[in-house]
């Protein structure tokens, strides 16, 4: 599951929510007295859009959007693990959300849920109270059973009271004046256009173009440190905690348009223009994607992988699903460019 008792003891002290330094907030946020937003955290909140209940602790590197349209809400004495991903989903108290889970807009988990590590909650699911549910999308497979409260009470320090609802309104707690780190690499410099935006937390290296209008969003890695180079595309969103790298002698190809959702891997492949890659997305080395085509929340697109325009691809591994309608919309949870902050060009080299 989710995190160990050491885990959590930060979570249920008293107090106003402790932010790491490493942490990112974008916006506005309610953190209730008592959370943790640990690490590499990011959290994305527009007009509000993000709760986080009295005593929760969001764990490194997980990342958590919302605003007036998917409001993504979290209860009291909740913890997730690290690498989560929550977008617009209700969660109740004294969750157990396990590494690297995905909840999608519109996902609603119950009080005293413990999801398995790498579950996916897909759009509109809702998991009731007191269940243990597993797997990508997540079922059920039993009702919380009294070993799973007493190790909820154990990683709750012996105490499963649940404190009064607190709200503290907290602001951007990082200013966001300066880009991103660029670092060459065997005297290769990254080469970003200047109307592209990084974000400071992002860090590029070596063997990198970044074209005009592209976003590189907080915590992003981008790493061109093996033998062939990583090209982006002109209007791509590469977002929060994605990673992208490649194998020696391999390329990395990102076509105009394309959107990479929040906590991605992208390895060594080639992205048709205006494709989507949802949230929590793995795309392995050698694979080509078409223009237009929409990788589902989760799903691994496995080495060597070949798929046409237009196609929409889900699973573990990946295989088609569908086909699109038309060009492909942006995501509800991707950026807009009048709601970017104001950023700075030209990071610092090293």
């Amino acid at each position: 599951m989710s995190a160990g008792p050491a885990d959590t003891a930060v979570a249920s002290e008293p107090g106003t929510p402790k932010i790491a330094d490493s942490a990112v907030l974008i916006g506005t946020a309610r953190l209730g007295e008592g959370s943790v937003l640990a690490e590499g955290a990011v959290v994305r909140s527009r007009g509000h859009g993000v709760a986080v209940g009295t005593g929760s602790a969001v764990l490194e590197n997980s990342v958590i959007i919302g605003d007036s349209t998917i409001r993504t809400s979290v209860g009291r004495r909740t913890v997730f693990g690290h690498r989560c991903i929550v977008i617009g989903a209700s969660v109740g108290d004294l969750c157990e959300i396990g590494n690297a889970s995905v909840l999608m807009p519109g996902a609603r988990v119950g009080n005293r849920v413990f999801l398995g590590e790498g579950t996916l909650v897909p759009s509109g699911m809702s998991l009731p109270d007191d269940v243990v549910a597993v797997g990508r999308p997540a079922r059920v497979v039993r009702t919380a059973s009294t070993d799973d409260t007493r190790r909820l009470i154990d990683l709750r320090g012996g105490d499963l009271s649940l404190p009064s609802h607190t709200a503290i309104t907290v602001e951007r707690t990082q200013e966001i004046s300066g880009m991103g780190q660029l670092y060459a690499y065997r005297g290769i410099v990254p080469s970003v256009a200047g109307s592209a935006t990084l974000f400071p937390t992002a860090e590029i290296t070596g063997d990198v173009v970044v074209g005009e209008r592209t976003i590189i969003g907080a915590g992003v890695k981008i790493i061109g440190d093996s033998h062939g180079p990583v090209r982006i595309g002109n209007d791509v969103q590469i977002l929060e905690n994605t990673v992208l790298h490649l194998l020696p002698d391999n390329d990395l190809v990102l076509d105009d348009g394309v959107i990479v959702g929040p906590g991605s891997m992208i390895h060594g492949c080639r992205i048709g223009a205006g494709s989507v890659v949802e949230p929590g997305a793995i795309v392995c080395d050698h694979s080509v994607l078409g223009e237009g085509c929409i990788v589902r929340a989760g799903a691994v697109v496995k080495q060597r992988s070949r798929f046409d325009a237009g196609v929409v691809i889900d699973g573990f591994p990946a295989v088609e699903v569908g086909r699109t309608s038309g060009p492909t919309a942006v995501p509800a949870w991707a950026w807009h460019l009048d709601e970017l902050p104001d950023l700075t060009p030209n990071g610092p080299l090293r």
